[in-house]
């Protein structure tokens, strides 16, 4: 970081304190360029920069800037006109004020720059502008002059730097209406309960374990074209239909990240270990219940033989009075 080129050199104005800056690219692009080249033959095709009036090729140095005007007039502005733009901003970072983080919208977001203390005077003013950021747990919003126009910035603190997000200005942020679906939709409880449970299955990532898949299938193909190889073929999609259903995609995508983080398996292990005991349970069940019906029967047999015995006794003993009584009477 120390090597990276500045481009831009200023100061930030925090009050009445200057803070002497450079400021630096916070992010690099590694995605793979290509050339423009003539297909029959391979030769590049490359752009000239041709000027109208003489119709020849100038070079870059002789290139400047100019406004044209409503009426196809050229107004020549150097970049000595734009260092002397009667705005502070020219070559100050103005922090305008602090708020809370989440008070900026991510939409604003834009390029991001590290914020570089220019020389040892500036050691001092930089470190109290990055504590008093850190104890505050807010961020500064500042204007500065960048590349021809006056931009809105972002200061936070970054390990032990402050870092800069370039803004953009409220109004060039466009709003979402019209973007979301304007029919009616009805969302269930079990389906945003399945959604949950994926949310919670993929669960967090580390971004340092991200990586631009593109990119190195990209580099494949280019080193296979070069050594004059035959470049990988694209992977076959994964068979099966298209799902319509939006429970069965929901629990579709449930089990495969479940599969894909080797929790499917220990799932089915756990059920195998329980299954045993789950049929033993209503084995044992099955047994109460006949048990039961059993011991209601033999009751109800019981009941009903103590019955007819006593029912046989009554009728025994109403016979063996009616016998005495005839006797009785046979003998008087």
């Amino acid at each position: 970081m120390l090597h990276v080129r500045s481009i831009w050199n200023g100061a930030i104005s925090f009050g009445l304190v200057s803070i002497p800056i450079k400021l630096v690219n916070a992010t690099e692009s590694h995605s793979i360029s290509f050339r423009q080249i003539h297909t029959e033959d391979g030769g590049r095709i490359r752009y000239r920069k041709v000027c109208e009036l003489e119709e020849k090729e100038v070079t870059q140095a002789e290139i400047g800037k100019g406004y044209e005007d409503a009426d196809g007039t050229i107004i020549p502005i150097s970049d000595e006109d734009l260092s002397h733009l009667p705005i502070p901003t020219a070559k100050t970072i103005e922090i305008v004020a602090f708020v809370p983080a989440d008070r900026i919208d991510p939409l604003q977001m834009d390029a991001a720059y590290y914020l570089a203390a220019s020389g040892a005077p500036a050691a001092k003013p930089y470190t109290l502008l990055r504590e008093a950021l850190k104890r505050s747990h807010k961020v500064a919003i500042a204007k500065y002059a960048l590349r021809g126009r006056e931009r809105l910035g972002m200061l936070r603190v970054v390990g032990d730097a402050i870092a800069m997000h370039g803004l953009l200005w409220p109004d060039e942020v466009r709003s979402p209406e019209g973007v979301a679906p304007d029919v009616g939709v009805t969302v269930r409880d079990k389906e945003l309960d399945l959604a949950d449970a994926l949310m919670d299955t993929l669960g967090e990532v580390d971004l340092q374990d991200l990586h631009d898949e593109y990119r190195e299938a990209l580099e494949e193909v280019i080193a296979a074209k070069a050594a004059g190889e035959m470049p990988p073929e694209l992977p076959a999609p994964p068979s099966g239909g298209k799902v319509l259903d939006l429970m069965a995609a929901l629990e579709n995508s449930v089990r495969a990240a479940r599969e894909s983080r080797g929790e499917e398996a220990a799932d089915k292990r756990s059920l195998t270990r329980a299954a045993p005991k789950e049929t033993g349970g209503k084995k044992s069940t099955s047994t109460a219940k006949k048990t039961t019906a059993s011991k209601t029967t033999a009751k109800a047999t019981t009941k009903k033989t103590a019955t007819k015995k006593t029912a046989a006794n009554k009728t025994a003993t109403k016979k063996t009075a009616a016998k005495k009584t005839a006797t009785r009477k046979r003998t008087a």
